[in-house]
């Protein structure tokens, strides 16, 4: 009757589907084959209609127990498709997630095993270059995630008993008196045993091992520890993610070791990340998704899930796009990303710091805030990034030669170790010696002065201006003009070498948000600016608020809004002329 009812209502349908599931939970001796006949039957119904909760665990129990029968080939394959296409919300709906996870990993137990979920994988995906189902990636992922986090979900039960972020951090010592309540917990020596390892002369290693049904859980102690960190007076707050995973001085290692399912599902769901990373059109988004780290800390901890996660990771740092490999950084300030977890020292790194240079290399090229990028790399990772310039690493040679170009290092005794870093390779040899010939060139223009007005003619381009620039002095040179020229973006690594530019026209030019970003950072006593028609967006815009000294600013004809043009007025108090004019704020 549902199936042949004229009536489009929902209702009609779910109507049978509901009397099924209320009498599968009344009849529990049902035989296996009677299951199977039942999902068959009801499998029409299926076609147009999530299935109810009860009905999603009677499924969840066929995939457990028959992972190999037709059936869930044949008649949940449609039915998980379908949900991952329209599925809005798994927050509301958590079986149908549970329904899914449990059937992809019916999938992974067939003889092909990766071969069929790369396959579904691929069926959801489609075709073409791009997939025509916007809600089939996040659906996917929120799969992932909870099935990932299931790995660990005995361990991360059994945290009240378990030393926290903190304790971990201050080499796992606490009070030993608490007895642990759950069959899992993670051990740690007393704070006498380590006070008297401390003191011993030959090194010698402690591990405890702590085994349940589904984890195993090692926490080695080196006997040579330092004295434990102690937290600030006062100071409750949890410490940031890396700090409680990088390696104190009490606790040198803390690997985790999953039991046989748990390592099987784990592995089936990062392969599956590992699947969707390789599809270009998924790929900004799944980096935006994954961005805020949304792992648990034990899953962080442990090596084989780090190890395996790096390869979706180098696919993100190997994107030249910056909507993907600005997700490398952390979310906001004071939070660490992939960058951090995953450059030398940080609990991830299991390489000599080749992911990192990767990393460094795609962000630098089109990272806008350059010296505070170059600054964090200087407080945080100037060993590694020395490390690897000694060893001929090109991208480490040229972020040395930056540090020195920018004046980032203040420090004598360190800048003359950098320059003999770059001194002992034939690369750093060579762009020492350049950075050296730009910086007598630059001493050489501001002696000599120069024209204090300049403008170019109509139509030249960056290589025109470049060649101009490269010809005389022009340390004088307080008024630009390459207005209805053909320059871009690219022109900017030469204007930010003007010291005395104060006026700087840009009308009808195709210079962009990069070279703004640029300018932003090295011309900060600029005076008037005109981008009169040119295509800059908000994005480059906002990076004006650093130019403290603007007092006439052009943006007539841009892109413009009103939420950035209220912004740069707050920021910048020196503004008295402003063209807005055909813009959205106007």
């Amino acid at each position: 009757m549902a199936l042949t009812s004229p009536l489009q209502d929902d209702s009609i349908n779910q109507a049978p589907l509901e009397i099924v599931s209320k009498l599968l939970s009344e009849n529990t001796n049902l035989t296996t084959q009677e299951h199977e006949n039942i999902i068959v039957a009801i499998a029409p119904l299926l076609e147009n209609n999530h299935p109810p909760p009860d009905l999603c665990e009677f499924f969840c129990k066929h995939c457990r127990e028959r992972p190999r029968s037709m059936v869930v080939i044949e008649v949940f394959t449609p039915v998980v498709q379908r949900i991952l296409k329209h599925n809005m919300d798994f927050g509301k709906c958590p079986r149908l997630r549970l329904f899914t996870q449990e059937y992809i990993l019916a999938l992974n137990e067939l003889n092909a095993g990766m071969e069929v979920v790369k396959k579904f994988i691929q069926s959801m995906h489609g075709p073409t270059g791009h997939c025509p189902h916007p809600r089939v990636l996040p659906n996917l992922v929120a799969v992932c995630l909870a099935a990932i986090y299931s790995c660990y979900e005995e361990f991360i039960n059994s945290r009240d008993n378990s030393p926290s972020l903190k304790e971990i951090r201050n080499g796992c010592q606490q009070p030993c008196d608490r007895k642990p309540t759950l069959p899992l917990r993670l051990l740690h020596p007393s704070p006498d045993l380590v006070s008297q390892e401390a003191t011993l002369s030959e090194a010698r290693l402690k591990s405890v091992v702590v085994a349940s049904s589904e984890i195993h859980v090692e926490v080695e102690h080196a006997s040579t520890a330092k004295p434990a960190l102690t937290a600030s007076a006062g100071n409750d707050s949890e410490p940031n993610l890396i700090d409680c995973l990088m390696v104190s001085p009490a606790c040198s290692t803390m690997s985790i070791e999953l039991g046989p399912q748990a390592d099987r599902t784990l592995g089936c769901y990062v392969e599956i990340l590992k699947l969707l990373s390789d599809y270009d059109d998924w790929r900004p988004s799944l980096a935006s998704l994954l961005q805020p780290i949304p792992f648990p800390k034990e899953a962080l901890a442990h090596e084989k899930f780090t190890k395996e996660l790096k390869y979706v990771i180098q696919r993100f740092a190997e994107d030249p796009r910056q909507e993907v490999h600005s997700c490398l950084l952390s979310v906001r300030a004071g939070k660490d990303g992939w960058f951090q977890l995953y450059s030398p020292g940080g609990v991830a790194c299991d390489d000599d710091g080749e992911l990192f240079a990767s990393m460094v290399h795609i962000l630098m090229g089109s990272c806008y805030k350059t010296k505070k990028f170059l600054l964090s790399l200087a407080e945080n990772k100037l060993g590694p990034c020395m490390l690897l310039a000694l060893r001929g690493n090109q991208t480490m040679v040229e972020i040395l030669c930056l540090m020195l170009e920018y004046n980032i290092i203040d420090n004598n005794d360190t800048q003359l170790q950098i320059i003999s870093t770059l001194e002992s390779t034939g690369v750093g040899k060579r762009m020492y010696e350049q950075l050296c010939d730009r910086q007598r060139e630059l001493k050489e223009l501001q002696r000599k002065g120069g024209p204090t007005r300049l403008t170019l003619p109509s139509k030249s381009t960056d290589a025109d201006l470049a060649r101009l620039l490269s010809s005389g002095s022009f340390g004088n040179l307080e008024n630009l003009s390459l207005a209805f020229t053909n320059v871009t973006s690219a022109c900017a690594e030469h204007l930010i070498k003007l010291p005395s530019l104060k006026q700087l026209n840009l009308w009808s030019t195709q210079f962009g948000d990069a070279g703004l970003r640029l300018l932003s950072e090295h011309l900060t006593m600029l005076q008037v600016l005109n981008l009169c028609e040119t295509p800059v967006t908000d994005a480059g815009l906002l990076a004006l608020s650093s130019m403290k000294s603007l007092c006439s600013l052009n943006m007539n004809s841009t892109k413009l809004s009103a939420d950035t043009y209220e912004d740069l007025k707050a920021k910048l108090p020196n503004l008295k002329e402003v063209d807005v004019r055909y813009t959205e704020a106007w």
